[in-house]
Protein backbone atom coordinates (compact mmCIF):
# COMPACT_ATOMS: atom_id res chain seq x y z
CA UNK A 1 0.00 0.00 0.00
CA UNK A 2 1.76 3.25 -1.12
CA UNK A 3 1.19 6.79 1.14
CA UNK A 4 0.37 10.00 0.67
CA UNK A 5 2.58 11.20 3.54
CA UNK A 6 6.58 9.99 4.76
CA UNK A 7 9.34 11.62 6.47
CA UNK A 8 13.14 11.64 6.02
CA UNK A 9 15.94 12.36 8.33
CA UNK A 10 17.72 15.17 7.90
CA UNK A 11 20.51 17.55 8.95
CA UNK A 12 17.30 19.95 10.76
CA UNK A 13 15.70 17.09 11.75
CA UNK A 14 12.76 14.95 10.62
CA UNK A 15 10.91 16.54 7.89
CA UNK A 16 7.12 15.48 6.64
CA UNK A 17 6.39 15.28 3.18
CA UNK A 18 2.81 14.90 1.70
CA UNK A 19 1.61 14.54 -1.77
CA UNK A 20 -2.24 15.12 -3.28
CA UNK A 21 -3.36 14.56 -6.73
CA UNK A 22 0.44 13.61 -7.57
CA UNK A 23 1.96 16.97 -6.28
CA UNK A 24 4.15 17.78 -3.28
CA UNK A 25 1.51 19.37 -1.10
CA UNK A 26 3.49 20.11 2.09
CA UNK A 27 7.21 19.72 3.60
CA UNK A 28 6.79 20.21 7.18
CA UNK A 29 9.79 20.27 10.31
CA UNK A 30 8.99 17.42 12.49
CA UNK A 31 10.60 17.46 16.03
CA UNK A 32 10.62 13.59 16.11
CA UNK A 33 10.04 10.91 13.44
CA UNK A 34 6.77 9.42 13.05
CA UNK A 35 5.32 5.72 12.85
CA UNK A 36 5.28 4.47 9.43
CA UNK A 37 2.71 2.13 8.54
CA UNK A 38 3.17 2.05 4.80
CA UNK A 39 5.36 2.47 1.44
CA UNK A 40 5.74 6.26 0.29
CA UNK A 41 4.33 6.46 -2.96
CA UNK A 42 6.36 6.80 -6.18
CA UNK A 43 6.23 10.82 -5.97
CA UNK A 44 7.29 10.97 -2.56
CA UNK A 45 10.63 8.42 -3.23
CA UNK A 46 11.57 10.87 -5.35
CA UNK A 47 11.55 13.78 -3.26
CA UNK A 48 12.99 12.33 -0.82
CA UNK A 49 15.73 11.59 -3.09
CA UNK A 50 16.21 14.67 -4.22
CA UNK A 51 16.09 16.05 -0.77
CA UNK A 52 19.00 13.83 0.48
CA UNK A 53 20.58 14.91 -2.86
CA UNK A 54 20.71 18.84 -1.64
CA UNK A 55 21.47 17.82 2.05
CA UNK A 56 24.79 15.97 0.69
CA UNK A 57 25.38 19.41 -1.64
CA UNK A 58 24.50 17.28 -5.07
CA UNK A 59 21.34 19.23 -5.86
CA UNK A 60 20.76 22.90 -5.90
CA UNK A 61 17.33 22.38 -7.59
CA UNK A 62 14.36 20.75 -7.27
CA UNK A 63 12.51 19.22 -10.08
CA UNK A 64 9.10 17.98 -8.31
CA UNK A 65 5.35 18.68 -8.88
CA UNK A 66 4.31 21.36 -6.44
CA UNK A 67 1.05 22.13 -5.60
CA UNK A 68 0.90 24.82 -2.16
CA UNK A 69 -2.45 25.97 -0.65
CA UNK A 70 -2.85 29.48 -0.08
CA UNK A 71 -4.29 32.98 -1.34
CA UNK A 72 -3.33 34.67 -4.97
CA UNK A 73 -1.10 37.26 -2.89
CA UNK A 74 1.09 33.65 -1.37
CA UNK A 75 1.22 32.31 -4.18
CA UNK A 76 2.97 35.24 -5.79
CA UNK A 77 5.13 35.26 -2.91
CA UNK A 78 5.97 31.72 -3.16
CA UNK A 79 6.72 31.74 -6.78
CA UNK A 80 9.22 34.63 -5.91
CA UNK A 81 10.82 32.37 -3.59
CA UNK A 82 11.55 29.90 -6.22
CA UNK A 83 13.80 32.50 -8.13
CA UNK A 84 16.06 32.83 -5.73
CA UNK A 85 19.50 31.22 -6.67
CA UNK A 86 20.75 28.62 -4.63
CA UNK A 87 23.12 29.97 -1.72
CA UNK A 88 21.56 33.55 -2.26
CA UNK A 89 19.43 35.53 0.14
CA UNK A 90 16.94 38.44 -0.39
CA UNK A 91 15.03 40.40 2.40
CA UNK A 92 11.93 40.45 2.74
CA UNK A 93 12.29 44.77 1.34
CA UNK A 94 13.78 43.07 -1.97
CA UNK A 95 10.81 40.06 -2.08
CA UNK A 96 8.30 43.01 -1.45
CA UNK A 97 9.82 45.15 -4.75
CA UNK A 98 8.76 42.29 -7.17
CA UNK A 99 5.25 43.06 -5.48
CA UNK A 100 5.65 46.69 -7.18
CA UNK A 101 7.14 48.38 -3.25
CA UNK A 102 8.44 47.91 -0.24
CA UNK A 103 5.14 48.41 1.33
CA UNK A 104 4.20 44.92 0.90
CA UNK A 105 7.26 43.66 3.53
CA UNK A 106 5.19 42.49 5.96
CA UNK A 107 2.82 41.12 3.01
CA UNK A 108 5.85 39.11 1.81
CA UNK A 109 6.68 37.89 5.18
CA UNK A 110 2.92 36.72 6.99
CA UNK A 111 3.16 34.95 3.29
CA UNK A 112 6.76 33.71 3.69
CA UNK A 113 5.44 32.35 7.11
CA UNK A 114 2.55 29.90 6.08
CA UNK A 115 4.67 28.79 3.00
CA UNK A 116 3.65 24.50 3.07
CA UNK A 117 6.45 23.41 1.14
CA UNK A 118 9.25 24.35 3.31
CA UNK A 119 13.16 24.08 1.49
CA UNK A 120 11.45 22.80 -1.80
CA UNK A 121 10.21 26.82 -1.45
CA UNK A 122 13.23 28.54 -0.03
CA UNK A 123 11.66 30.98 2.67
CA UNK A 124 15.00 30.11 4.48
CA UNK A 125 16.87 32.70 1.90
CA UNK A 126 14.71 35.81 3.51
CA UNK A 127 16.09 37.76 5.84
CA UNK A 128 15.97 41.28 7.24
CA UNK A 129 17.24 43.92 5.51
CA UNK A 130 19.99 44.49 7.53
CA UNK A 131 21.49 40.89 6.55
CA UNK A 132 20.10 39.41 10.05
CA UNK A 133 17.89 36.43 9.95
CA UNK A 134 14.58 36.90 10.76
CA UNK A 135 11.14 34.86 11.02
CA UNK A 136 11.24 31.24 9.55
CA UNK A 137 8.42 28.81 10.57
CA UNK A 138 11.10 25.92 11.22
CA UNK A 139 12.83 27.75 13.78
CA UNK A 140 15.90 30.46 13.48
CA UNK A 141 18.50 27.16 13.83
CA UNK A 142 17.24 25.72 10.83
CA UNK A 143 17.20 28.29 8.88
CA UNK A 144 20.54 28.99 9.93
CA UNK A 145 22.14 25.67 9.33
CA UNK A 146 19.88 25.74 5.52
CA UNK A 147 21.97 28.84 4.60
CA UNK A 148 25.12 27.28 6.08
CA UNK A 149 24.89 24.29 4.01
CA UNK A 150 23.81 26.00 1.06
CA UNK A 151 26.90 28.72 1.42
CA UNK A 152 29.47 25.55 1.74
CA UNK A 153 28.21 23.68 -1.12
CA UNK A 154 27.53 26.69 -3.46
Amino acid sequence: MSCQSAWLESPVGPLLLEEEDEALVRLAFLEQPPVDSCSPSPLLEVAKRQLSEYFRGARQHFDLPLKPSGTPFQQKAWQALQQIPYGETRSYQQQALAFGGAQYARAVGSANGRNPIAIIIPCHRVIGKNGALTGFAGGMDRKHLLLQLEARFR
